[in-house]
C-alpha cells in the first residue's frame, strides 16, 4: 500500500438554497465538510488557510451562484498598528482582564450571549438558540480552541467579575481565528467587539502567529463594514491572499 493510498480525504456537500443573511433578495449556498478522521487540527489549519469557517464539527465557506461578496479576512498581526481611535477604545478597557479558558460552556456565558443575542440579532439565525445548542457550539470540537473571557474587576478580593464579553477562539499553526464573540449589549461606549479584535491582535502578537482570522467580509454588509478598519488586512481571492485596500 501506498502512501497516497493512506491519505484520507474529506467528503464535501453543498447546502440547498437559503436566503442570504446579508444581501437582501439573494440567496446563499454552502460547501462544508466535517472535521473528523485522524488529524481534525491539521484538516482544521489547511481549510481556514482556504477561506472556510468553522462550527462545531464542520468546516464550511459559501458557494452561493453568480455571487462572491463573502470573502475571508485576516488582519496582518506584525505590520498592525492602532490609530488614534483604536488607541482610545483600549484605554476604555484597561480595567477588564482577559483570561483565556478550557472549551467548557458556562451558564453565565450563555445568559451574556442570551442577552446580546436579544439585543442585536433578535431576528439572526442564532436567535433560537437555547442553552443546550450553545454547549453543542462550545463543546463538540475535535481541534484546538478555547473561550476567553472578559470580565470587569471584583467588587471585592477573592471574588470573579461580571463577565462582559467572551470570544470563542480557536489556535492554529499561523494565527488566532475568532469564531463567534459576543458582547455586554448595553454597555455602548466600551466598543467591546472592536476591543476584543484588538485584544485577539496583541494576543497573537504575543505568541508569534502573523494572523487574526476574522471570517468573511461581505463587500455592501453594513454589518460586516467595521473589519476593513483593521489594516492591514488581507482577503482571499482566486490568485490566494492580496492585502485589501484601506476603506475611503
Amino acid at each position: 500500500m501506498t502512501d497516497q493510498s493512506r491519505i484520507r480525504f474529506p467528503q464535501f456537500y453543498i447546502t440547498s438554497p437559503q436566503p442570504c443573511p446579508y444581501l437582501e433578495g439573494r440567496y446563499e449556498k454552502k460547501v462544508f465538510t466535517h472535521l473528523l478522521g485522524d488529524e481534525p487540527v491539521s484538516l482544521n489549519n489547511t481549510l481556514t488557510q482556504a477561506g472556510f469557517r468553522r462550527s462545531q464539527n464542520i468546516a464550511y465557506r459559501p458557494a452561493c451562484e453568480d455571487c462572491q461578496a463573502c470573502v475571508s479576512v485576516r488582519v496582518l498581526v506584525n505590520e498592525f498598528r492602532p490609530g488614534r481611535t483604536f488607541r482610545r477604545i483600549v484605554a476604555r478597557n484597561e480595567d477588564l482582564r482577559g483570561h483565556s479558558r478550557a472549551a467548557v460552556a458556562t451558564g453565565e456565558q450563555y445568559g451574556l450571549l442570551r442577552r446580546y443575542l436579544d439585543a442585536r440579532h433578535a431576528d439572526g439565525g442564532m436567535a433560537d438558540m437555547t442553552e443546550h445548542d450553545y454547549v453543542a457550539m462550545v463543546e463538540d470540537t475535535t481541534i484546538q480552541t478555547g473561550i476567553i473571557e472578559y470580565r470587569q474587576p471584583a467588587a471585592e478580593p477573592g471574588e470573579t467579575g461580571p463577565l462582559i464579553a467572551a470570544a470563542l477562539t480557536d489556535t492554529l499553526e499561523d494565527g488566532l481565528s475568532m469564531v463567534y464573540s459576543f458582547y455586554e449589549p448595553y454597555d455602548e461606549a466600551r466598543s467591546l467587539g472592536t476591543f476584543m479584535v484588538l485584544d485577539h491582535i496583541e494576543r497573537a502578537r504575543r505568541l508569534g502567529l502573523p494572523y487574526v482570522y476574522l471570517g468573511y467580509w461581505v463587500d455592501g454588509s453594513r454589518k460586516m463594514t467595521y473589519k476593513t478598519r483593521f489594516q492591514p488586512l488581507e482577503a482571499l481571492t482566486h490568485g490566494g491572499w492580496r492585502r485589501l485596500p484601506p476603506p475611503s
